[in-house]
């Protein structure tokens, strides 16, 4: 475990780049061997605005890393955090506990308040305005909100006392665990069943992308399933009457535009509507 730690403490840029890419290009190849849906887009056509906002969105992070290094620095020199205040436990259980918080906070808490907060929704929209949900759309965020969940990461690794091996653990697994969710691939019922009582699966993540409420304002987690189901935000759907989107905004040509996604955050607000 030791060496799983190290070896994420310092990361090489490549390794994060092929685990990157590779993800996309596995589940973009399941999706056309196990397709939960099938859709009728031309793939690239759809991909190519998710693929910008992905662009958009590591740029951001490598631009703003610095601040992560140096907050998870601070806090193990100073002996400051969660993790840093409970008792000596195994390597594999301190993992564990990290990037169990850290996904409380940068992904479920973010997630979360984005939905509740109105000018934060609408920044968020972007990524529920895609009528086709797949692995490009993992990471299909406007880059206001990538400066967001950025700021939500960095409370993390503050509050959680993370040092830099398990921050780069965290954002790794969360980045697939993303790419998986977002996946259009029919697993077997029972397997995707099984799976959501550990980590979020693609039916389960799917529920969240459909596009009434109360569904849209369920489902929040990225990796762990825990944090859904002991704050009571965890639902079900079946798979197979889930509808993309937001009913608010309907329009499929301006929702797959890059020039109209980046203006949609400054659109006057609007909430998805109650629906059955």
């Amino acid at each position: 475990m030791e060496n799983i730690i190290d070896y994420f403490e310092s990361i090489p840029t490549t390794h994060r780049s092929i685990l990157l890419i590779g993800g996309i290009t596995l589940f973009w190849l399941l999706e056309g061997i196990l397709p939960l849906q099938r859709f009728t887009y031309k793939k690239w056509r759809h991909a190519w605005p998710n693929l910008f906002f992905t662009i958009t969105t590591i740029i951001i992070n490598f631009l703003l890393a610095f601040l992560l290094l140096w907050t998870s620095d601070w806090t193990v020199a100073s002996d400051f955090g969660i993790l840093n205040w409970l008792p000596d436990m195994p390597l594999w259980l301190y993992a564990i506990v990290g990037v169990l918080l850290l996904d409380f906070f940068g992904a479920y808490l973010a997630h979360f308040t984005e939905h509740k907060v109105k000018p934060l929704w609408m920044i968020h929209l972007v990524h529920h305005s895609d009528h086709n949900v797949d692995t490009t759309t993992a990471n299909r965020h406007h880059p206001l909100e990538s400066v967001i969940r950025f700021a939500f990461t960095l409370m993390g690794v503050l509050v959680v006392g993370a040092p830099m091996g398990v921050v780069m653990l965290y954002q790794s697994l969360s980045l697939v665990a993303t790419q998986f969710g977002h996946a259009n691939i029919r697993l077997p019922k029972k397997v995707d069943e099984t799976l959501s009582y550990f980590i979020v699966s693609p039916d389960m993540h799917k529920v969240h992308h459909h596009y009434v409420l109360p569904y849209t304002d369920s489902n929040y987690g990225n990796i762990f399933s825990i944090w859904d189901r002991l704050f009571g935000t965890f639902m079900k759907l079946d798979r197979d009457t889930i509808i993309y989107g937001v009913d608010t905004f309907p329009d499929e040509v301006e929702n797959g535009s890059v020039k109209g996604l980046l203006k949609q955050p400054f659109h006057r607000y609007r909430k998805p509507t109650q629906g059955s």
